[in-house]
């Protein structure tokens, strides 16, 4: 039975993520900064009901909160989803400083650094782990520069936050060579971090549970549900 930790799974992609998981036979612990509130909608959700899907509080900014979320995850994880983000500010980029970036970067990169780390002992446990950080296409180099869909796309935080755990995935790629690292583009998705726009929130999820389920790798990818996405 594969376990698996998603950070942000009250709602959105994490919350997709969690569900299609369970379903497909795995146990999940489902991080959320009020456990109580995403356990009441797990036993509410005709979708998660019966599910093996585990309310867990995890605050990702908050060492204290995520060394109690280890304790409570056991001796060991087959995969870590590091899923939690924030958009961040939209202002134009003269108004924008280093506090708008602290803020997102905390969550959006600190993180999963954070989370990676304390978990990490239990990933290395299992025989197979698996460590996916969702990103974005925002993040990318590649796309930012050369894409259409991003030409009039000028929003500061968020993509360079991105683009940074796109590096730090290239990262671990390296140093951890007995973990398969996958860095996922969901694509524009349809949740409340969007206000609705993009496709529907399973097809946001769909390369992030293949990467939950990938025991073949290669480690070191960035992905989405097509395949290959340029850094």
């Amino acid at each position: 039975m594969t376990s698996v930790l998603v950070t942000g799974a009250s709602r959105g992609i994490g919350f997709s993520t969690a569900q299609r998981v369970a379903a497909r036979g795995g146990t999940v612990f489902a991080g959320a900064r009020d456990a109580g509130r995403l356990a009441e909608r797990l036993a509410a959700d005709e979708s998660t009901r019966g599910l093996d899907i585990r309310a867990v509080a995890l605050d990702v900014t908050d060492d204290d909160s995520v060394r109690a979320a280890v304790r409570q995850v056991g001796d060991t994880l087959d995969v870590l989803v590091n899923n939690a983000g924030v958009p961040g500010t939209w202002a134009p980029a003269a108004e924008v400083g280093p506090g708008d970036f602290r803020a997102v970067f905390e969550t959006n990169l600190l993180g999963p650094v954070r989370v990676t780390q304390a978990f990490l002992p239990l990933l290395l446990a299992s025989e197979q782990p698996r460590l996916v950080m969702v990103s974005s296409g925002m993040g990318s180099l590649t796309l930012q520069s050369t894409g259409d869909d991003y030409a009039e796309i000028a929003h500061l935080p968020y993509p360079a936050s991105k683009a940074a755990l796109n590096m730090l995935a290239v990262q671990y790629a390296k140093s951890l060579p007995s973990v398969i690292v996958t860095a996922i583009d969901p694509g524009l998705t349809a949740t409340e971090f969007t206000g609705g726009s993009g496709h529907p929130v399973e097809e946001g999820s769909d390369a992030v549970v293949t990467a939950v389920f990938d025991t073949a790798g290669p480690s070191g990818r960035f992905l989405d549900r097509e395949g290959p996405v340029s850094w």
